[in-house]
């Protein structure tokens, strides 16, 4: 009998062990919501969508530097415009216990369910300059993109008045596509109602391809259609459709705009075959992006002045004023923000033409 109660108080001891280790174990594969505190390392998640777009470099680069002068770790991951790639991608982020996700979200909608996952698991969302849809992220910090598409509408509009428009709007996957057609339209709506300005065609690149933009513009040269402007919702677009119009030798005789200041779009500007683009200070939003994502890891409250509604929630969201470029204040404006040279911008301009500089 005293065997027996041996072996029994023997099995539950054994019991109780592996019951313990089994919790220990599963503890040790799950995020603890809790603060950081100031000894323990901050890890941000940097989720990108692409960088075969300039800026996108700019983005990443300033970001991890601010973020690491802060004290953080940055793990960047890029998505190469795949939305499955990008949910693999925050997957990974998430097993590496990451503190915060800053997401670029490749598909505005699809993207809901990674910030579902991430929130789920206690890690804060910041939906970097692109908004993701119905998701209750925790913050939007982005440029005011609506104003992006009015200033854009205004320069060219104050440049042909009157004439027959051709609209390049960026992917129907990325929401600021749809915010910078909703401020070209604030401006053209009254000008198309009095029949001073025509739309003879309208189209939505996906993924921002060149290609597919350079296309759709050859084949309206093609069809032999006058254009008298042309709105491509950046400078990637724009850059696609002067280049349809050099093949015919026509860039230049007409007003094309787009928008993200990249270098070769400023080069364009002052050489002539565009008319203006859009500065949104990179280093303003990556750097305010830094700041939010570390304060969040400690804890800290994400407190902004305006709100933005994804679709379901009203959500915090922190604006930042973009810039028109034209020749006139190239100047004054990315070269003076050091967010490119001048002799960049103007190397194929000859040395005599550049602008004196303070």
């Amino acid at each position: 009998m005293n065997k027996w109660k041996k072996s029994f108080g023997f099995i539950c001891i054994m019991l109780l062990f592996f019951i313990m280790l089994s919790i220990y174990f599963k503890g040790k594969g799950r995020k603890p919501v809790q603060e950081k505190s100031e000894e323990e390392k901050i890890i941000i998640g940097f989720a990108m969508d692409t960088l075969v777009h300039e800026r996108w470099l700019r983005d990443r680069d300033i970001f991890v530097a601010k973020a690491n002068e802060l004290g953080a770790d940055v793990i960047v991951q890029t998505a190469n415009s795949d939305s499955q790639e990008q949910e693999k991608q925050v997957e990974y982020l998430l097993k590496q216990n990451i503190d915060v996700l800053v997401l670029v979200p490749h598909d505005a909608e699809k993207a809901a369910s990674i910030v579902k996952v991430a929130k789920n698991k206690g890690v804060k969302v910041i939906s970097y300059d692109r908004l993701v849809k119905n998701a209750n992220a925790d913050i939007y910090i982005s440029f005011d993109n609506i104003k992006v598409g009015e200033l854009m509408a205004k320069a060219i509009v104050e440049k042909v008045p009157t004439g027959n428009y051709l609209i390049l709007n960026g992917s129907q996957s990325d929401n600021n596509s749809f915010m910078f057609n909703e401020g070209y339209k604030k401006v053209l709506n009254e000008k198309i109602h009095t029949g001073d300005i025509w739309i003879i065609d309208e189209t939505w690149i996906k993924d921002w391809l060149y290609e597919d933009a350079f296309k759709f513009v050859d084949e309206v040269l093609r069809n032999n259609r006058s254009i008298d402007a042309i709105i491509a919702g950046n400078d990637t677009l724009a850059a696609a459709a002067i280049n349809a119009l050099a093949e015919r030798r026509l860039a230049g005789t007409l007003a094309v705009v787009g928008h993200d200041a990249d270098l070769d779009g400023c080069q364009r500007i002052v050489e002539g075959t565009q008319l203006a683009t859009i500065y949104k200070p990179i280093d303003e939003i990556a750097k305010i992006t830094a700041e939010y994502a570390v304060k969040m890891a400690k804890g800290g409250l994400v407190q902004t002045k305006e709100t933005i509604y994804d679709g379901k929630y009203n959500i915090p969201y922190y604006k930042i004023e973009p810039i028109l470029v034209t020749k006139d204040n190239m100047v004054e404006t990315v070269i003076k923000d050091q967010f490119h040279a001048l002799e960049d911008v103007y190397m194929n301009i000859p040395k005599s033409k550049w602008p004196q500089v303070d």
